[in-house]
């Protein structure tokens, strides 16, 4: 089969040929309908190198993944052959606390995971081909009906990652809150309709570009706001000079960073998602009494279920371009030059 590789940091990954994959006893193999293209691959390509993560290339690109069940090995039951599924992308060991409820991001025995802190499309070969194989048949999840894979693709990541991030913060978003979603970006625009789909917050969207705005527009903020010196106090006023209960930062800037903490009212959530660089001083002065300050990872695969039932029903839909599997690159180049429409799905 043809797949696209990465065969080695700060590269162009390559598409090949590759032998294909044959189930082991637990293991699926899935016939990708869809394999979402993510930033994060754009780090792996650009900025990675030996040491940063442990483990190292080479290995297929794609973390964002649905298809259709092709072969099941021996013992896997619960799934059937044609079946379609997405590929809860985040490998864990299994047994650890944290594996057992699913939250598999967050193993605390990465030594005993099929790769350590990652998944396929990230040590291990991911989606961007013809077949993936699935280490562990409990990492492929059903699609509800009318869900079709390469819509369901993104949201396993695109779509997962904000649902978490939202997710956690829940209690503070009540009706008469305000939320702000700072990068309007792949999974910023999903952030906005995951807000508005599970949340009565009033939600507030903060970006550089015009477009973005326009896009956060049609998938439901109250407001838009371009990012700059008076953001943060537009913000204030647009919250009768309270400031936001949960910021979710999608860029993770040092700018932005200071923008989350200058709109932030007290006893909020400012949640750190894009992974951008940026750091941010916290002291007992720093920022607003009581504000809690976390980074998230992904998102567990019960979320996982709950994201594509929303999707199903037509509550989030992200915003994708798709491409065959032989534009792949070109894929990859427009979102490094930003003009990428939504996020990219690669249907092989």
């Amino acid at each position: 089969m043809r797949a696209l590789r990465l065969r080695e940091w700060k590269s162009e990954p390559e598409l090949v040929e590759v032998p294909d994959p044959t189930p082991g006893p637990g293991q699926v193999v899935v016939r990708i309908g869809g394999a979402g293209a993510c930033h994060s691959d754009l780090h792996l390509m650009d900025e990675f190198e030996p040491g940063v993560m442990p483990w190292n290339p080479p290995f297929t690109l794609g973390h964002e993944n649905a298809g259709w069940v092709h072969a099941l090995g021996d013992g896997v039951t619960g799934l059937s052959v044609g079946q379609p599924v997405a590929v809860f992308g985040a490998w864990g060991c299994g047994t650890c606390a944290r594996c057992r409820v699913g939250v598999d991001p967050y193993c605390e025995n990465p030594a005993g995971a099929p790769v350590p802190s990652g998944g396929g499309g990230l040590g291990l070969d991911g989606g961007m081909a013809e077949f993936e194989l699935v280490p562990d048949a409990r990492h492929v999840v059903p699609l509800p009906e009318g869900l079709d894979p390469v819509d369901a693709a993104p949201l396993t990541d695109a779509g997962l990652t904000p649902y978490h991030a939202v997710r956690r913060s829940w209690a503070k978003l009540p009706p008469g809150s305000t939320a702000v979603v700072i990068g309007v970006g792949g999974l910023g625009h999903v952030g906005v309709q995951i807000l508005k789909a599970t949340t009565a917050a009033r939600v507030i969207a903060v970006d550089t570009r015009a477009e973005a705005l326009r896009l956060a527009e049609e998938c439901g903020a109250d407001r838009t706001v371009m990012s700059g010196p008076t953001a943060a106090e537009e913000i204030r006023q647009a919250t009768g000079g309270r400031g936001a209960d949960v910021v979710l930062d999608f860029v993770g800037a040092d700018a932005t960073l200071a923008l989350g903490v200058a709109a932030a009212r007290t006893v909020g959530d400012l949640t750190i998602v894009g992974i951008g660089g940026g750091t941010v001083a916290v002291s007992f002065f720093s920022v607003p009494y009581e504000v809690s300050i976390a980074t998230t990872y992904w998102g567990s695969r019960p979320e996982l279920v709950e994201v594509l039932d929303l999707g199903a029903r037509g509550l989030i839909r992200p915003r994708t371009t798709t491409f065959a599997l032989d534009d792949a690159l070109d894929a990859y180049r427009q979102m490094r030059d930003g003009t990428l429409d939504g996020r990219a799905v690669i249907v092989p």
